[in-house]
């Protein structure tokens, strides 16, 4: 991943202010990301039912514990890849270009799931919006922040107005796919999320002029000859040892998570060595690369928790939830559209209760252990409606619980990669935030993972299990803050 450079542009930065104040660049990048966030969730918001749904539903008839297997092996998947996609931003395509071919890898990958038939569509649609979406990811925020000086005042407010758009997209997209899912079938959900895409790409493309910039549109460390050739032997490599896995069997629908979440544990055990080994680093980066170990591990158990909204909540939405509101029974896929509600009205009222407090605000080990007890409370507050029969939760039960999710989710997620920049190496700035992203790789397949032991007929260990044990991890952290404080060495 590129560091957001500085300080190049100051023409551009300094006198387009066409939109709001702002270069009309961030009004374009805000309107691919909301596009980009309007399919990518109005996409998984079906994914698990289209998996496990009959054949006469319209779905692919497999196993309730392939379906979020799959998902989970998917969106860990996503978040491996913007650590490829940074990788690719660096030393071959530029960030802008990278971009680019992000959004129309993401297009052609919803159009296979809505075009292409059975596991050929659910296969070359998942790799290719995973590698995408993890791309665009990456190089949105990096194009965004190459339109302003490092020192510029707008730039938070920019950023700001940019996380709106991911928002807005990731409420409208679940609600208008799962219209049309009802109305027309899975296919077409995925179709209109695919128009969504080619929206947002046409847009891109319209106002490309006043996005790219001369530092994006480069790599920042070039390959040479020597080393292009040797990543595209591996490259090769692995492409052989992916097939040969599949064609043997080792490689089934059921244990997809299980090998993401081991692929994910290897890269972010190996990166840990590496930076923490390094003769580039002095004292002090060493002591702040070892104080991120224990936040890692938090932020992967959160995520665990959270991203279980797309597979056990899929299931828990469809088969146990009264979705009948004012006469009318909503699609179970509605549900993923809750949490960004409560992020768009809560998110600023976290921020301004953190600048409010100033120095006074808690320590970001304790925002974490508040974050994983938080999420640990959400799973609990599933059990006095465990046990009951089908279709028997209230409505609002979920909306409380996911309140709950928002919650946790304020308290690790908008200061995780924040934090993986304060805590990095010089040497090592982009390597940093890609350990964070691996927190995210991880927990999201491991939610895949764990939802394989859930059932509607064991609902109380299975909240009861992962609630307790999320809560104890925060409780750990908060006992541990204080150490953990002085290895960042003066970071809070």
């Amino acid at each position: 991943m590129s560091e957001a450079p500085g300080a190049r542009r100051p023409s551009r930065s300094s006198s387009d202010r066409g939109f709001f104040g702002h270069p009309w660049g961030l009004a374009n990048l805000a309107g691919v990301e909301m596009w980009e966030r309007f399919s990518f969730y109005g996409m998984q918001g079906l994914l698990a039912y289209y998996i496990y749904y009959s054949l006469s539903e319209g779905g692919l008839g497999m196993s309730e514990a392939a379906a979020t297997s799959i998902v989970g092996a998917y969106g860990g998947l996503v978040y491996l890849s913007s650590v490829l996609g940074g990788w690719i931003a660096d030393r071959v395509l530029g960030a802008e270009k990278t971009l680019l071919a992000a959004a129309i890898i993401i297009m052609f990958g919803h159009i296979s799931l809505a075009v292409f038939p059975g596991g050929v569509g659910l296969g070359v649609g998942l790799v290719s919006v995973a590698l995408g979406s993890g791309s665009l990811k990456t190089t949105t925020s990096t194009v965004l922040g190459d339109l302003y000086e490092r020192n510029d005042l707008r730039r938070d407010a920019a950023f700001s107005i940019y996380y709106m758009g991911v928002n807005l997209g990731a409420f409208v997209g679940p609600l208008l796919t799962s219209l049309v899912w009802g109305w027309k079938g899975f296919h077409w959900g995925f179709g209109l999320a695919a128009i969504g895409m080619a929206l947002g790409l046409l847009q891109y493309l319209l106002m490309r002029k006043h996005t790219a910039t001369e530092e994006g549109s480069r790599p920042t460390n070039p390959l040479t000859r020597a080393e292009r050739v040797r990543w595209l032997l591996i490259l090769a490599a692995a492409i052989v040892v992916i097939v040969v896995a599949a064609l043997v069997g080792w490689l089934r629908p059921e244990n997809l998570s299980v090998i993401v979440v081991a692929l994910t544990v290897i890269a972010a055990v190996a990166l840990f060595a590496v930076i923490g080994s390094s003769s580039r680093i002095d004292t002090d980066e060493r002591s702040r690369v070892f104080s991120f170990i224990p936040l890692f591990i938090a932020s992967a158990v959160f995520w665990t928790l959270f991203q279980q909204q797309f597979t056990v909540l899929a299931i828990y939405s469809d088969q146990r939830l009264d979705r009948n509101i004012f006469g009318f029974e909503l699609p179970p896929s509605v549900v993923t559209a809750i949490n960004p509600v409560f992020i768009i009205i809560f998110a600023g009222v976290f921020a301004a209760m953190w600048t409010k407090l100033g120095e006074r605000q808690p320590s970001t080990p304790i925002k974490f252990a508040l974050g994983t007890m938080i999420m640990g409370l959400a799973f609990l507050a599933f059990l006095p409606f465990s046990g009951g029969a089908d279709g028997s939760v209230p409505f609002l039960a979920i909306v409380l619980i996911l309140f709950l999710f928002t919650l946790a989710e304020l308290c690790i997620s908008p200061v995780g990669q924040s934090l993986a920049t304060k805590l990095s190496p010089h040497a090592f700035h982009s390597q940093m935030v890609a350990l964070y992203f691996l927190s995210i790789a991880l927990g999201s397949a491991a939610a895949g993972a764990l939802s394989g032991f859930y059932s509607t007929d064991n609902e109380v260990p299975y909240f009861l299990v992962i609630g307790l044990a999320s809560i104890a991890v925060g409780i750990v952290l908060f006992v541990v803050r204080k150490p953990i404080l002085r290895l960042m060495r003066g970071v809070r």
